[in-house]
């Protein structure tokens, strides 16, 4: 037997919020969030070919964001089911990693790793830039612009759901998430973290007040990465500079949001860090303690993104035809010509330089 009364101190997590949109039904506010995030970027994709004049058809557009969702999601399921599975229950049942049904019951795909669909959309871009024979740097840093505000709906997706919530906190910001794992009211720290956020105990076991972490990231990692990437797409210093910000952005501020996360769990129901720098015994300090020097698997990532950021800027900025097109002369096909016709090449003009499609010139 186990329950706590909130009391006045304590936010708690709206009860009209339910992770299905019709009660009963298959269809999830965290499925509509992903079309949101998709139709999102795709718009602000869409306004940057427009704004620059960039010479893509309609029909490539739709092929780009086609390949770049299917690597997404490929990569995101994959990562999750294999870097973030504790259990070999993936390794030994692969064929269950993009299997929508346990025990006969929907459950959708449970688990989607950001930095595995990082990774799968861009090597789908990639291969996509390759075999149309766009610039990569170009259609990337498009791509890096219109990301961002399409992943807050992502973060707000986890949040209806109640999952992916933070760490143990007695500040204000806490929130009691209704899912949340229940922690044992044995331990003298959970008794004071209880007192101190105006949780009443009765029972052996009591949900504590948690930072809401998902509304974190999508504020920091959401609207604030793409509000600096957005200010920056028609003042980039070379072509490529906007996915380097990208990945630096991104990482810098999931690491630093990690540490308001709940860290990972072993098997054992214990707390895992990947890298322990002095800090032994974790599992048995409060939870609401969080070792600076502790670092997770997602702050480790992280870490390797930033990096991946920097060495592209370098290279980047070190490349032939570095200068960024900021408009592309008219003339050109429009991203609206859905039939993806022929593309006309531009008229004539001063100041010839690289386009958006590789081996191709066109005025600046």
């Amino acid at each position: 037997m186990r329950y706590n009364i909130p009391m006045p101190l304590t936010v708690r997590f709206p009860s009209w919020l339910r992770p299905e949109i019709i009660p009963g039904l298959p269809f999830r506010w965290y499925g509509l969030m992903y079309i949101f995030a998709f139709v999102t970027a795709f718009l602000l994709y869409r306004r940057q070919l427009k704004e620059r004049r960039f010479p893509m058809t309609g029909d490539e557009l739709y092929s780009l964001f086609t390949w770049g969702i299917l690597g997404l999601l490929v990569g995101a399921r994959v990562f999750s089911a294999v870097v973030y599975e504790t259990t070999a229950f993936y390794l030994t049942r692969p064929w269950l990693i993009f299997w929508p049904f346990r025990d006969g019951v929907f459950v959708g795909l449970q688990g989607m790793s950001f930095h595995g669909g990082a990774l799968g959309g861009l090597l789908a871009v990639t291969l996509f830039a390759k075999a149309k024979r766009f610039s990569f740097r170009e259609i990337g840093d498009m791509f890096a612009a219109a990301i961002p505000l399409g992943f807050t709906f992502g973060r707000l997706g986890n949040f209806v759901n109640g999952e992916l919530y933070g760490r143990v906190t007695t500040g204000p910001l806490g929130m009691l998430f209704p899912y949340a794992r229940p922690i044992p009211a044995t331990e003298g720290w959970v008794m004071e973290a209880a007192e101190a956020a105006g949780v009443f105990i009765a029972g052996g076991m009591v949900n504590l007040p948690r930072h809401p972490s998902q509304l974190y990231q999508a504020v920091l990692e959401g609207l604030v990465l793409w509000a600096v990437i957005w200010f920056f797409r028609n003042r980039k210093p070379f072509s490529g500079f906007l996915v380097g910000l990208y990945f630096i952005g991104y990482g810098v501020l999931r690491f630093f949001v990690e540490y308001f996360r709940e860290p990972d769990m072993g098997a054992d129901g214990l707390r895992r860090f990947v890298v322990e720098l002095g800090a032994g015994g974790l599992h048995r300090v409060p939870e609401y303690v969080r070792p600076l020097l502790s670092f997770s698997m997602g702050q480790v990532l992280s870490f390797l993104m930033i990096v991946f950021g920097v060495v592209w800027l370098i290279v980047a900025s070190r490349m032939p035809d570095r200068e960024p097109v900021r408009m592309y002369p008219e003339g050109g096909p429009s991203v609206d010509d859905a039939k993806g016709g022929d593309r006309q090449r531009p008229a004539g003009g001063k100041g010839r330089a690289r386009d958006g499609r590789r081996g191709l010139k066109k005025t600046r």
